[in-house]
């Protein structure tokens, strides 16, 4: 009886909009590629979702820009296509990325057009081999074959990722599934703070503050944040945490919401328990960097936890995210929130 309960309750929960009954209305996925234009355009009905961009100018891959179902987009502009009001502190915050800060000591996740030509040999770079796969239909799918090398172009790790797009009238949903195989001997994933599954958000879903910030990363650079105006949004994670208390904090879950054009926009991260560190610690600052990072635990715990992940030549590592998406009158409910995490873990 329990498990009839449970099963019914995957089909038909309906939680502020978000609708997941079997019978709710399919919409066309397209996943075109534009090759000359080194991106894959993934539509929804016709209308956009977002793209996966690789172009020679950027140090890593990402899904940019990314639009909620009312057609309002995500993902702050700026470096790529500034608006007004747009924040332009960490140049290297894109979108939805994948890397890591400290990978056999290169910065993988702070490197960006903003290094100097005598500091780019600390950095590394994350570049695609091939597009795999494209495919449209009820469900879109990419899949992206790349490697991470450092200046030299010597290559530390192959990384294969296959993206899932599904939809419907109120919800957008990305899975996540990379996959890094060491070419090296050894590669360290040393205990850091930048990592792992990044996101960028619009001005509007950053937790409304009157303070400058300062933020110092592991070459110590130091960046200032400003306060912005324009923001609503607050954080909330699967053990109860909210707004800046999120950061730091290990859950299942967490969404980010706020209120843009009169919409209330939801964004949750969901990890997966195959995931190495699960439940992820959550790297949610309140001026719009929405991260999840298993692999910094003696960060986040101030020493009272380490991992280090390690991988030797052939070994590799699997990290399963999901990013549900919704934009209606309230946020994204818990109770939905938790059936998509069962979902996911099938």
């Amino acid at each position: 009886m329990q498990k009839y309960l449970g099963f019914l309750m995957l089909l038909i929960v309906s939680t502020n909009g978000f609708l997941l009954r079997a019978q709710e209305q399919s919409y066309t996925i397209e996943v075109k590629p534009s090759p000359n234009q080194k991106k894959i355009i993934i539509t929804v009905g016709g209308k956009p979702f977002t793209e996966f961009i690789y172009p020679d100018s950027l140090e890593k891959h990402t899904l940019y820009p990314i639009y909620s179902p009312d057609g309002q987009v995500l993902t702050r502009g700026f470096p790529v296509n500034p608006q007004p009001g747009d924040p332009t502190d960490h140049p290297h915050h894109l979108g939805l990325w994948f890397n890591y800060e400290k990978v056999n000591g290169l910065d993988f996740w702070n490197n960006s057009y903003n290094i100097k030509a005598d500091r780019k040999h600390l950095y590394g770079w994350i570049r695609v081999d091939s597009i795999l796969q494209t495919k449209s239909g009820t469900k879109g799918e990419l899949k992206v074959s790349s490697s991470w090398h450092n200046q030299q172009k010597n290559v530390l790790l192959r990384e294969t990722t296959h993206f899932i797009f599904t939809a419907s009238k109120d919800q957008r949903m990305i899975d996540r599934i990379t996959t890094l195989i060491a070419v090296t001997d050894t590669v360290l994933f040393s205990d850091v703070k930048d990592g792992l599954l990044g996101l960028r958000v619009t001005p509007e879903l950053q937790i409304p503050t009157k303070e400058e910030a300062s933020f110092k990363d592991d070459q110590n650079n130091v960046t200032k944040v400003k306060a912005n105006i324009r923001s609503t949004g607050n954080y909330i994670t699967s053990e109860g945490k909210q707004g800046d208390s999120a950061w730091g904090t290990r859950g299942k879950w967490c969404v980010l919401y706020g209120t843009k054009n009169n919409s209330v926009i939801s964004i949750a991260i969901i990890d997966h328990p195959q995931n190495p560190g699960y439940p992820t610690y959550w790297h949610a600052r309140g001026y719009g960097l929405f991260a999840a990072n298993p692999l910094g635990q003696k960060v986040f715990s101030n020493g009272k936890e380490s991992l280090n992940l390690v991988l030797l030549k052939n070994q590799s590592v699997t990290f399963r995210y999901r990013i549900a998406i919704a934009a209606g009158k309230q946020r994204l409910g818990n109770a939905t929130i938790d059936a998509l995490s069962e979902t996911f873990k099938q």
